[in-house]
């Protein structure tokens, strides 16, 4: 017969076919008589064998079971939804205000500015829970900018306001911020008063072109670096004229030249990072030097010296360093990610260099689907592709060549001391764009994910080795914890989904000193923890998560944040991240057998042919997962898992211990244990659970599709009724189709002739006698039908 599910499945069909309660003349069919000799053979009831039916017929009826991730690349170890208890997070928000885009962290670490729509706000930010409101100021557009904004064609809901871009520290005394202001930039200096903000005065406003794009929905960056403010935005209203700009200090103002077109006019500017001599600027525009059948983005990285005055004759007012170069952010062999979304500096430690770390994304959807990437940059390596060969635009062809380095002495474009000459400025205003593309190594590639923003800093282990950990938020409003350990690529330990509805994390700033990353979004800013070891309750758990920044103290057996100084005690292992070797008391070898003997037990009392759910809580998506029954496999003919879940039916000799299993690093454990026994007649404990705590759960005919939670105890009737139901409409089906078959009639038809009157068209015999005798047909004997319906012995009249 096959596998047991098929004879069960086999069972139920064979009734299908028999004629009924009597045969032919009165008698036993032979499908009745193999049917009353096999289920006691089988050892099954009529209940029983309704019971499997119905149990196979609910595993047709299943939905296909949920596919776990999102996406391809690594994933979250652990995922926390919105409102979820076990990663507490703290939001501030206040009604009337709203945007909460710029994020700027006091000198101390205890005061958060945020720019927020029309009004600036100060956080108290030194105690862990919500952050409290200092003061707040507003700076609203005025009355005649928002009615010219509205004349303009230009929304009065949604744009005609003064949305906050610029937001930096001039001094310990004063800030600088610049606004919208209306599609009009304005931009104005702040006073503190102990970190408390003070109004702002009409007559300090001033123009902001340049400093703030006209519109909110364009991008933006700007740096404050020795008291000069260097920004890329877009320059006009209409926003087709991106611009570099030096702004406040004793330096000249200078800014790119438009005319020269040394920015494309889609150019999008997403950071800007000060560095000893230059600034560089990060941004993506349209690239002019490949020739592609349709618009190819390309992300750039461009660089000017904070000693740049200006040209005398060439180039007045404008940059004469100004030069750009590609950024590569692909996997070889792979499209490229070729829009980047945001930049961040981590400086040079005693072990690594400066890196820039940036998050692309890539105009072209693989598979219907949005992929992103984190990718880290030298500094050094930057540095030297400036130093390297220049393009040149042909202007008969239209097509960009490799220029060498030119035999002018300072090298065009050096930040050399003094104004350049003018032979170096004529070579500067065509010779901008770098030949060497600036390479990034992919630390992270992810499908199904879009980020948007990025913070990053290092940690250090128990063993003192550095990690860096970045925290990337998404389009969607998730924020993902990524560890680097080394040369290998990242993991991440966890999601944390920040609000109920999609929407995209605008900013991020981390706060080292209250040991939190602060994510502003359109209704407020969330404080998050940048770890939340106790959630790990084991030292398996704790050690599992690869954590940099948790450790298990075996002490007071809790998972904690890594105090300074480290405890030699304590109990963490980043690069392999197995239990084995962290938690054991003692040296262990590599063959050690993962421990089976449960923490508790949930026992399961429940009636015969019953379906039970079974639920398995997954505590990471990074773990495989199975059933055991006993030290055996569960019973596939009374047993199926479903999303995590085991459903079983519980039958005579399917109780007893049932444990869902998970591996993970090499290294196996129990998750749950449950102890499944009948009411009816109940199992003898086995002598190896003696001592363990016992839980009584209620879990008759639960809920299907159940996730990780046990399901509250439902009714088995309203199951019982629509499977009843189901199963009356397919025996209606089956005897319809019998009897309308052209092999059901002829069948009917011989039998008809065998035992009963003749058909009408027939002639009756001649003979009475040669009538009355019954046919050899309808002779039977007793023992005429064996197991195998073989027919044998000898006939009886």
């Amino acid at each position: 017969m096959g596998s047991g599910r098929r004879q069960v499945l086999f069972l139920p069909i064979r009734l299908l076919h028999g004629p009924g309660p009597g045969g032919p003349c009165g008698e036993t069919s032979g499908d009745s008589l193999w049917l009353s000799m096999a289920l006691p053979v089988l050892g099954l009831d009529p209940w029983s064998l309704l019971g499997l039916f119905l149990f196979q017929l609910l595993l047709l009826l299943l939905p296909p079971p949920t596919a776990g991730g999102s996406g391809q690349g690594p994933m979250p170890r652990v995922k926390y939804y919105a409102g979820d208890g076990r990663r507490a997070l703290s939001l501030f928000h206040q009604k009337g205000l709203q945007d909460f885009d710029t994020l700027l962290l006091s000198g101390d670490g205890g005061t958060l500015y945020v720019g927020t729509r029309e009004a600036i706000v100060a956080l108290n930010i030194q105690d862990p829970g919500v952050p409290r409101l200092k003061n707040m100021i507003p700076w609203p557009a005025s009355d005649r900018k928002k009615s010219e904004c509205a004349f303009k064609k230009k929304s009065n809901e949604t744009q005609c306001f003064n949305f906050i871009r610029v937001l930096v520290s001039f001094n310990a005394t004063h800030l600088y911020a610049c606004g919208t202001f209306a599609f009009s930039p304005a931009c104005t200096f702040i006073e503190l008063q102990d970190s408390y903000l003070l109004p702002i005065l009409e007559d300090k406003v001033v123009e902001g072109k340049g400093q703030s794009p006209f519109d909110p929905a364009h991008k933006h960056t700007a740096v404050l670096a020795d008291g000069m403010l260097y920004s890329g935005t877009m320059n006009n209203f209409l926003g087709s004229e991106p611009i570099l700009i030096r702004t406040l200090g004793s330096q000249p103002v200078l800014k790119t030249d438009n005319f020269l077109r040394w920015l494309q006019p889609d150019a999008s500017f997403v950071a800007a990072i000060p560095s000893t001599q230059v600034v560089y600027f990060f941004f993506e525009e349209t690239a002019s030097e490949f020739e592609f059948f349709e618009k190819l983005h390309t992300s750039r990285v461009a660089r000017v010296c904070k000693n740049d005055v200006g040209g005398e004759k060439l180039l007045q007012k404008k940059w004469t360093t100004f030069l750009k170069a590609q950024l590569l952010c692909a996997q070889p062999g792979q499209l490229p990610f070729n829009v980047i979304r945001h930049a961040v500096l981590l400086p040079a430690n005693s072990s690594t260099e400066s890196r820039v770390y940036a998050v692309f994304t890539s105009q072209w959807q693989i598979g219907g689907t949005r992929s992103s990437a984190v990718c880290a940059f030298s500094l050094e390596n930057i540095k030297r592709v400036f130093e390297g060969k220049y393009k040149e635009l042909n202007k008969e062809t239209s097509r960009w060549t490799t220029y060498g380095v030119p035999d002018i002495s300072p090298r065009p474009g050096s930040c050399s001391v003094g104004p350049s000459s003018d032979k170096a400025l004529t070579f500067m205003k065509d010779h901008f764009l770098m030949d060497e593309q600036v390479v990034g190594t992919p630390l992270l590639v992810k499908s199904g994910v879009e980020y948007t923003r990025l913070a990053v800093e290092t940690a250090q282990d128990i063993h003192g080795h550095s990690h860096v950990v970045m925290y990337l938020g998404t389009s969607t409003g998730s924020l993902h914890k990524a560890v680097v350990s080394g040369d290998s690529g990242a993991h991440l330990v966890e999601e944390i989904q920040l609000f109920p509805d999609p929407e995209p994390v605008r900013n991020l700033q981390l706060a080292p000193t209250q040991a939190a990353v602060f994510a502003g979004f359109s209704g407020g800013v969330w404080r998050v923890p940048r770890a939340n070891c106790s959630v790990y309750e084991s030292c398996m758990d704790c050690v599992l998560a690869r954590d940099p920044h948790c450790a298990w103290d075996p002490e007071s057996r809790i998972c904690h944040l890594l105090p300074t100084p480290i405890p030699k005690s304590w109990k963490q292992d980043m690069e392999r991240g197995n239990p084995d070797w962290a938690c054991a008391n003692g040296p262990m070898p590599r063959s050690h057998r993962p421990q089976s003997r449960p923490q508790i037990i949930k026992e399961v009392l429940a009636v015969p042919n019953s379906i039970l759910e079974l639920p398995c809580p997954h505590l990471s998506a990074l773990a495989s997962y199975h059933w055991s029954h006993g030290r055996a496999a569960v019973p596939e003919a009374s047993s199926t898992v479903y999303n995590g879940s085991l459903l079983l039916l519980l039958r005579d000799g399917v109780g007893g211990l049932y444990q869902c299993w998970a591996t993970e690093n090499d290294f196996s454990y129990p998750v749950v244990s449950y102890w499944v026994d009948s009411q009816d007649q109940s199992l003898a404990l086995d002598p190896e659970l003696a001592g363990i705590p016992r839980e009584r759960v209620e879990a008759p005919l639960t809920r299907v599709g159940g996730g990780a939670a046990l399901a509250a105890q439902r009714s088995y009737w309203p199951h019982f009724l629509t499977v009843t139901v189901l199963l009356a409409l397919v025996l209606s089906g089956a005897l319809i189709i019998l009897l309308t078959s052209p092999l059901g009639a002829l069948r009917a038809r011989g039998k008809v002739q065998g035992c009963g009157t003749l058909p009408s068209r027939e002639k009756a015999p001649l003979s009475r006698e040669r009538h009355l005798q019954p046919s050899k047909e309808c002779r039977t004997s007793a023992s005429d039908v064996d197991a195998d319906n073989n027919h044998l012995g000898t006939e009886v009249a």
